[in-house]
């Protein structure tokens, strides 16, 4: 444990998340157990608020990111009720950071699953998936953060769409598909689904390991973010997002001018 006061840790991400506003990194001292409990405490603080939890977020996914970090394994955020916005759905710039976009896939449990039994497969609990897009917004200043820094501000966690789902079982082929971010209709990145740990099927093993760990909830009906297919891009100035995933569909998500905007979704 750091000599860190890890609920004024919680507090000023709080505040960060609320308001959009930048802070400085924590530093050396933050370590990633610490992490995980400010982490928690930022779910409970939005439980205490009325949020329903909807299920787990994974980060890290790609092996080349895991190699710059220099780390082994993913990491794990949480989802909740009013972080989703529906599929051609719009996103208020107020109250945003440092957004950017990332086209994913989403896995559905069709079951709870519980992650401390060996013997429970989480992918047999998957009944379906679909194409996602994730918002993320890292509340640190210059989006530069530590890995413990990040764990601790929810793996950067801002926004999600989740497309149409497809029933899915552990035979489903969803490795290798082709994926494209596009930006007011542009492609900017494109890449395929086996950047997500080779196989996104692989991810949900490592999800259900950090789940035991950090004691993650993994209810049936939750929707799980399996992670970044491409690397994250700008949205600063974008007015329209489009993920398309081959095989599975698209998903879209416009951006409001900042003076059209009256509330926060």
């Amino acid at each position: 444990m750091s000599s860190l006061d890890l609920s004024g840790v919680a507090d000023i991400l709080a505040t960060a998340q609320r308001t959009g506003t930048a802070v400085d990194q924590f530093g050396a001292e933050l370590t990633l157990t610490d992490a995980y409990t400010v982490q928690r405490a930022l779910l409970d603080r939005r439980r205490a608020e009325g949020a329903v939890y909807v299920g787990p977020k994974l980060g890290f996914t790609s092996r080349a990111k895991m190699a710059q970090m220099g780390v082994d394994e993913v990491i794990v955020g949480w989802l909740v009720d009013d972080m989703q916005i529906p599929s051609g759905g719009t996103l208020a710039r107020e109250r945003l950071v440092h957004p950017r976009a990332e086209p994913e896939i989403a896995f559905r449990l069709g079951r709870d699953v519980d992650p401390t039994d060996p013997d429970d497969d989480i992918v047999d609990a998957v009944d379906a998936v679909a194409p996602a897009l994730e918002i993320i917004d890292s509340r640190y200043r210059n989006f530069r953060f530590s890995l413990p820094d990040v764990v601790a501000d929810n793996t950067s966690a801002c926004r999600f769409v989740v497309g149409a789902w497809q029933p899915a079982d552990p035979t489903t082929e969803v490795a290798d598909l082709p994926v494209t971010l596009r930006l007011d209709g542009e492609p900017v990145e494109t890449g395929t689904t086996s950047a997500i740990l080779d196989d996104p099927w692989n991810a949900l093993r490592e999800l259900s390991t950090m789940a035991a760990r950090y004691d993650f909830a993994l209810p049936g009906g939750a929707v799980v973010l399996a992670g970044g297919a491409t690397a994250a891009a700008s949205i600063d100035s974008c007015a329209h997002i489009r993920v398309d995933v081959h095989g599975l569909g698209s998903v879209t998500l416009d951006i409001a001018p900042r003076e059209q905007v009256r509330t926060v979704d």
